[in-house]
């Protein structure tokens, strides 16, 4: 983001700030811990406005709710942006001086009128001029997103268009104001950092450039692939052409988590050879040739994590692994002794030594430091440097001494999977309070709060389908059609239909799924699905 790969701003600045925009997401269920301190923000008299479709349990806390249509964000961050410049809000100083391509897009924005834009969102006008109006004159101001915005066909263009706005106002680069993209899950920031993306090397160092690769090269003994990798929307076509005939998955349950998931499925089981870590017996691993048990990282394991506000912190393995499990290390280290690479058995605290000479944003995080001060945030250069609260200040420097944040317009393109008569109904997905992903960590205990897997409708559509809540009914996408209870609730509004993630051993939302993905992330478009909804009798 604006050339860093992490959230800009610390947990603590969203306690002070005096504006949130929560766009898309629903953190109090799927980011307790940071919504603990949103909502320390808005007990110290931060205003906040929730963008979602449904009335979430996050939304309720808002002091304004937009609830948006299903994949027009876009649309709505262009008319906030025309907003702000037509009432004159927006930081010319700041503009001027800090990024350019302001006039392109200024040009860009200009069609999207108050009138226009609740056309499209569904957002009435006022609201939508209230947001932008809070959020430009506010001193400090956040926007925080997460799946809600990345989880569509155009989810790098929803992001650029927040930025934009960020940028508009001066809302970035400075204490309590910022851009926060709150990680789905624990350490995805750290699999970023570490390079577990398809063209990047630890410390968000690009693959393809010479120098960097000749900097890994001098450590590792061997050489760097000079082009860049496949994600895994690429990697599924890639198995469909036969090009990917081997896999080795770690942590992962593909089988369950993508979209359209028995086609997925179907692949997997057609691989010639595929090997699983984990340690649980997904659906996955029970498809592969050769299973490694691993250790539980949180417990089982010595290691660092890195959490949405790029902080660093170390894990001590508190028992020892059950049975035959090792720690996913040794067992990448036992597979490279086999595979006559002879790397060794290094420890955690030496593979974090060595990620720290190539890169240079954990060059200062010490095992010593990390555990005296409870981790720390980079950029963190060197042993002195006491980590970096929020990025970007140099946008705010005195000259400027580095290259402006461009402004990049986007223009709104509505969801790859349209409404029909055929496929009336627009299906959502999300994630609850007590579960996590596809339910391979969850499902094994009970909880009070878990709900029956299930699709939600509003009580309107419900009266008109003629079924009663706890009735079966058949849900039909173009890709699959599955049988589920339904319930009806007031956080939807006719037309929306909403289901978890959790349970796809009773109900396989990604069957469903459309798997049209973002050109720039790989992101499948699970949050706007085409759907009916039919009593199940009637289909018998």
């Amino acid at each position: 983001m604006l050339g860093a790969g992490g959230g800009t701003c610390s947990y603590e600045e969203i306690e002070t700030t005096d504006v949130i925009l929560l766009w898309g997401s629903n953190a109090r269920e799927a980011h307790p811990i940071f919504f603990h301190h949103l909502m320390k923000g808005l007990r110290n008299g931060a205003v906040m406005y929730a963008v979602d479709p449904r009335r979430t349990t996050s939304a309720m806390w808002a002091d304004a709710w937009l609830g948006i249509d299903v994949g027009s964000d876009i649309a709505l961050a262009n008319t906030v942006g025309r907003e702000i410049i037509a009432a004159g809000l927006h930081h010319r100083e700041f503009i001027e001086r800090a990024t350019f391509g302001f006039e392109i897009y200024a040009e860009a924005v200009e069609p999207w009128t108050l009138e226009r834009g609740a056309e499209v969102t569904g957002v009435p006008a006022e609201v939508i001029r209230r947001m932008a109006h809070d959020y430009a004159s506010a001193e400090r101001a956040q926007i925080c997103w997460t799946l809600g915005i990345t989880e569509h066909h155009n989810a790098t263009d929803n992001v650029r268009a927040l930025i934009d706005l960020a940028l508009l106002t001066g809302h970035v680069g400075r204490y309590g104001s910022g851009l926060v993209p709150i990680r789905g899950q624990n350490n995805v920031q750290g699999g970023g950092d570490m390079g577990a993306l398809p063209d990047k090397l630890p410390g968000f160092q690009d693959v393809t450039e010479p120098a960097v690769r000749a900097k890994f090269e001098s450590v590792w003994g061997g050489s760097v692939p000079v082009h860049r990798g496949k994600h895994i929307s690429l990697m599924i076509e890639a198995m469909e052409r036969k090009e990917i005939t081997g896999l080795y998955v770690i942590g992962e349950n593909p089988a369950q988590s993508e979209a359209r998931a028995e086609h997925v499925r179907g692949l997997l089981a057609g691989l010639d050879f595929m090997v699983c870590q984990d340690i649980f017996m997904t659906k996955t691993a029970q498809l592969a040739d050769v299973v490694f048990p691993a250790a539980a990282g949180w417990a089982e394991s010595d290691g660092t994590v890195t959490n949405s506000e790029r902080r660093v912190q170390l894990m001590r393995r508190a028992v020892e692994p059950p049975g035959e499990s090792k720690d996913d290390l040794e067992i990448i280290s036992l597979l490279a002794e086999r595979m006559g690479c002879g790397w060794g058995f290094p420890s955690a605290e030496e593979v974090w030594d060595e990620v720290r000479r190539l890169s240079s944003i954990h060059a200062g995080m010490s095992y010593r430091r990390l555990e005296e001060l409870g981790g720390l945030q980079w950029p963190c250069p060197d042993e002195d440097h006491p980590g970096t609260r929020f990025l970007h200040a140099r946008l705010w420097e005195e000259p400027m001494t580095c290259t402006p944040a461009p402004f990049v317009p986007t223009d709104w393109v509505p969801p790859i999977d349209p409404l029909s008569g055929d496929y009336p109904i627009r299906l959502t997905t999300g994630r609850r309070l007590d579960s996590y992903n596809t339910g391979v960590q969850s499902r094994g205990y009970r909880s009070p709060l878990r709900a029956k897997a299930a699709i939600e409708v509003a009580p309107q559509d419900g009266a008109a389908l003629g079924v009663s809540e706890g009735d079966l009914v058949s849900v039909t996408s173009r890709r699959g059609s599955i049988d589920v209870p339904i319930f009806f609730h007031r956080s939807l509004r006719p037309g929306l239909a909403f289901m978890a993630v959790h349970a796809p051993d009773e109900a396989d939302v990604n069957l469903l799924t459309n798997d049209a993905w973002d050109p720039k992330s790989g992101t499948a478009e699970f949050k706007a699905t085409a759907v009916r909804i039919e009593p199940a009798a009637a289909m018998s």
